[in-house]
């Protein structure tokens, strides 16, 4: 039973939150290739014939190609999610997927072909491939289509302005839709300690930089998991990376790279004087062995072997138990964000509600674009979002009261696990996927720990949290001189910043840092994304 709450916990953690969807391998054996070879679909059927609402969406069924990443559950044809799609729509839909650590170059390659499908499903379109397919026609722009066929998302966009304003390019189109989860709070897990140490400690959660410094010296000397040897850890990371997005708030950056401030400044944060302060105490810790000094070289599993192994005070997880090991506990604190001698900190850059990447869009060969639109709109509603994350009623849960949308929880068929159980019914499993996250898709489905989790969220993160930058897009000529200097750029970066943190590179020489990031070009960078900005602001 317990295991059976753990993953029930883990589960609802991957349905609320967009940043913890993962990815693993896939072994089906349509790929790109089929893609290539398989063209547009071969029926359609005109607007007219295609119903704008209620199901079927058309009398006489047609078919449509999907090229789509595969996590290698099953066989999407045979699972239980598309059948009843089938079912409702009477569309039928061939699946041409490919293994999701090969998605990308075969997602290249299908481009590259010209013998595209219908459509692209959990294709992960960077807004620069959206401008770049969509203004050379391979992508249709779909603003039309929403306002006539798609009632349900066209609902979300007119309640969310912002979102139609994050998905419309420079040309006033929109060529992909997203992810969306209005919810959401984390980019990626949070910092957590090690409640253990907390109370061996008889210490509260600090609110300053100086007095998160006192606690994790007292971590290095006092043995609070009382073992009587020197093996604390107070910091662990990996490479920074886990932690970098929250510490930068410490000293005012809602970023690590590109963010506007409230005044609607947008702010390079490598070359910013809350970034010299961020550097400057991990070098403090670093210096006196309360940062990891395994950090830029271990694995994500070393540093949970850590945790498990009761030596680590704070980390960064999305879940803390994924660290410590046990069961999920409301004993391990979410840290709270602390201030520094940057006035106006801490501060908290929040997900933007949407996923940065587009995850559906149709293509120029696709004959029955309506009926296309209508097809994804559903997972843009309650009952679609539902059976494509959940299952068909019955399987994995059932209604105690449909009227409020509450639900339970089934008995997993045959035992096992229930997330990876899911992963065989629907699509929607290690892939982001279009879509919507609701709040009432949980109903009677949350545990008191999801509960205690969100109510964390709201004490802790969101009075402090800002988005850090709209989805804004680049024109071309935009897109390819900053990604020339940001690929640059980031790679210096983060050289400099592991030799500034482990002494290799003494902090008196910021200036001389700042003067070669803005001979790379950092200062064009801010200037092309404050001009990208202020053109999203005026996007009305």
């Amino acid at each position: 039973m317990q295991k059976l709450q753990k993953r029930g916990a883990l589960m609802l953690s991957l349905i609320l939150l967009v940043s913890l969807l993962s990815a693993c391998g896939s072994s089906n054996d349509k790929t790109a290739e089929g893609a290539a070879s398989g063209g547009g679909s071969d029926s359609s059927a005109t607007a007219s014939e295609v119903k704008k609402d209620g199901f079927p969406i058309v009398d006489k069924q047609i078919t449509l190609t999907m090229f789509a990443p595969d996590s290698g559950m099953a066989d999407w044809s045979k699972m239980p999610v598309v059948q009843a799609m089938e079912k409702l729509s009477n569309i039928k839909v061939e699946f041409q997927t490919a293994p999701l650590d090969s998605f990308d170059t075969k997602k290249n390659l299908v481009f590259a072909s010209g013998d595209l499908p219908d459509m692209l499903y959990a294709a992960a379109l960077t807004p620069a491939e959206q401008v770049t397919y969509g203004s050379q026609g391979v992508l249709v722009p779909l603003e039309d289509l929403i306002d006539n066929y798609a009632p349900n998302l066209k609902k979300i966009l007119d309640e969310n302005p912002n979102i139609r304003k994050n998905i419309t390019t420079t040309d006033g189109h929109i060529y992909a839709l997203p992810f969306i989860d209005t919810a959401a709070v984390w980019y990626r897990g949070p910092m957590w300690y090690n409640g253990k140490f907390l109370k061996a400690l008889g210490a509260s959660e600090p609110k300053t930089t100086e007095e998160l410094y006192t606690l994790l010296k007292r971590v290095k000397e006092e043995d609070p998991n009382g073992n009587g040897k020197a093996d604390e850890i107070p910091l662990t990371s990996v490479k920074l990376d886990d932690l970098r997005m929250y510490f930068f708030g410490f000293w005012g950056m809602y970023d690590t790279e590109i963010y506007a401030d409230k005044d609607g400044k947008v702010h390079y944060s490598p070359q910013e004087e809350g970034y010299k302060g961020y550097l400057t105490f991990m070098n403090r810790l670093w210096n006196e062995d309360l940062l990891d000094h395994e950090t830029f070289s271990q694995t994500d599993d070393q540093k949970k072997a850590k945790g498990k192994n009761n030596q680590v005070l704070l980390f960064s997880d999305y879940m803390a138990y994924f660290t410590l090991g046990g069961e999920p506990s409301e004993d391990d604190p979410m840290m709270t964000p602390v201030s520094s001698e940057i006035a106006g900190t801490p501060v908290y850059g929040k997900h933007p509600g949407m996923s940065a990447n587009g995850t559906f869009a149709i293509t120029k060969n696709n004959k029955n674009p309506e009926a296309t639109m209508r097809w994804i709109d559903y997972q843009y509603s309650y009952e679609g979002a539902t059976l494509w994350t959940q299952g068909p009623e019955g399987t994995l849960w059932k209604y105690k009261d449909e009227a409020t949308h509450e639900k339970e929880w089934l008995p997993v068929p045959g035992g096992g696990d229930r997330e990876e159980y899911r992963g065989t019914i629907t699509p929607n499993y290690g892939i982001l996927t279009p879509g919507v996250n609701l709040a009432e898709m949980t109903n009677g489905l949350r545990s008191d720990f999801d509960d205690w989790i969100q109510e964390q969220n709201e004490q802790k993160l969101v009075p402090i949290g800002k988005v850090p930058f709209p989805n804004v897009y680049l024109t071309n000529d935009e897109q390819t001189e900053v990604s020339a200097l940001l690929s640059d750029l980031r790679t210096y970066v983060t050289q400099m910043e592991a030799k500034f943190v482990t002494g290799q590179e003494p902090l008196s020489n910021w200036d001389k840092y700042v003067s070669q990031l803005q001979k790379m070009g950092a200062d064009k960078v801010r200037e092309v994304y404050q001009t990208a900005y202020d053109r999203w602001n005026q996007n009305q």
